[in-house]
């Protein structure tokens, strides 16, 4: 600490005798900026005084000052008086005409050495500050390090860029991260239900005198295995596919009720596995402008979530309505409660709960964050809650 308090305070006085000196030079180069206008004002007078032997002020003489001439006698003796007259009027414009010509050059010699001086300087200062701003960028240093006091407002703004940027760098390899360790858990488990149905396969071709109850039971399990093998097929095909395609909408007017009915009926044979219904409280006249493909993709996501975590042969309930904040629908399953701090991370990319991690029902992690992202393109949100074993969620749609 002693170290640190006695090279900032050497530091501080090292900066205070720059700046000394910056002031110093500044001054000496006024004064010779002033010794040297004098000194060109002493050449121009030499010059046409001595050099060119007084020829302006001949000229002068010749064209602005007149001589006249009276006289009379004074006896017999003559006497002629000479005076001479300056021609105040003349000299006056061409004193204007000269001063406005001389200080024409004058300013545009000025205006032209300062445009170039300036502009050097400004080229200067940008390749200046942008060697600056590349060194901070590239190097973990302080900002003060490399900035002076003069750019202050400069390296605030960058220490808010440089920090942003490192958070969205953080946010991407993480993401990358689970990505790849999602791919990794789906190769594995690949291979396992796969290897499987190679194994009941080859029992069945092994025996074929094989009582006719094993033999089905087998090829019931074979099945089973090579349904998880499509699942996991799929989810390799949701994962290439996210990010990878701008969403667009193609929106129309669309009847609810009817689409939630048909999606009822194409899940009953994964709802009937587990002895699951599916009970819908939805009016028949309840609509929503919006894209039918990607709504029913929404609802396909939260439907088959629901089905995952519920209980065996509990109730799935879905309700909708129409109130002033648009139409609601509630999505409503009986199973373990969520923990809190697990819910409050459901519609993050690649997020998964752990107990689903080992079941024939565990996905991607991708179904609830594609479930937001097309919600909030709509114009909508969705949220969960999960408390006393029921877990709900809710979708909040514009009527148009």
């Amino acid at each position: 600490m002693k170290i640190q308090s006695i090279l900032k305070r050497y530091g501080g006085v090292a900066i205070k005798l720059k700046n000394e000196k910056k002031n110093i030079c500044k001054n000496v180069k006024i004064i010779l900026l002033i010794l040297l206008f004098l000194l060109g004002i002493y050449g121009v007078y030499y010059l046409f005084d001595t050099v060119f032997n007084g020829m302006i002020l001949d000229w002068i003489s010749n064209h602005f000052v007149h001589e006249e001439r009276t006289g009379w006698y004074d006896g017999e003796q003559k006497v002629q008086y000479i005076y001479e007259r300056v021609d105040w009027q003349a000299f006056k414009y061409i004193a204007v005409v000269s001063f406005v010509f001389l200080a024409g050059i004058i300013g545009s010699s000025v205006y032209i050495i300062l445009h170039f001086s300036l502009k050097k300087q400004q080229k200067k200062l940008v390749s200046k500050t942008a060697e600056m701003i590349h060194n901070y960028m590239k190097k973990e240093c302080d900002v003060s390090e490399i900035f002076p006091q003069e750019f202050s407002e400069i390296s605030t703004q960058l220490v808010q860029i440089k920090a942003d940027m490192e958070r969205k760098e953080q946010y991407l390899k993480m993401e990358t991260q689970k990505k790849n360790d999602l791919i990794t858990y789906l190769a594995h488990d690949l291979k396992t239900p796969l290897t499987s149905v190679m194994g009941y396969l080859n029992l069945l071709e092994d025996a074929p005198d094989m009582p006719l109850a094993q033999r089905e039971k087998y090829t019931h399990i074979a099945r089973k295995k090579a349904e998880r093998l499509d699942s996991l097929i799929q989810e390799f095909f949701e994962i290439t596919r996210y990010n990878l395609q701008n969403i667009t909408l193609e929106k129309e007017n669309i009847d609810l009720y009817y689409m939630l009915i048909q999606m009822k009926e194409e899940f009953y044979p994964v709802l009937a596995q587990k002895g699951n219904t599916i009970e819908l409280k939805v009016p028949e006249d309840l609509q929503v402008y919006g894209d039918a493909d990607k709504l029913a993709r929404v609802f396909n996501n939260i439907i088959r979530n629901a089905v995952s975590y519920s209980y065996p042969s509990s109730v799935i309930t879905i309700e909708g309505e129409k109130n002033s904040d648009g139409v609601c629908l509630f999505f409503r399953n009986k199973g373990k409660t969520i923990p809190k701090e697990k819910l409050s991370r459901v519609f993050q990319k690649f997020f998964r709960i752990d107990e689903a991690r080992s079941s024939d029902s565990a996905g991607s992690g991708l179904g609830l964050a594609i479930a937001k992202e097309i919600v909030e393109l709509h114009g909508g949100s969705i949220s969960a809650i999960s408390e006393q074993e029921e877990t709900v969620f809710q979708i909040v749609l514009p009527e148009k």
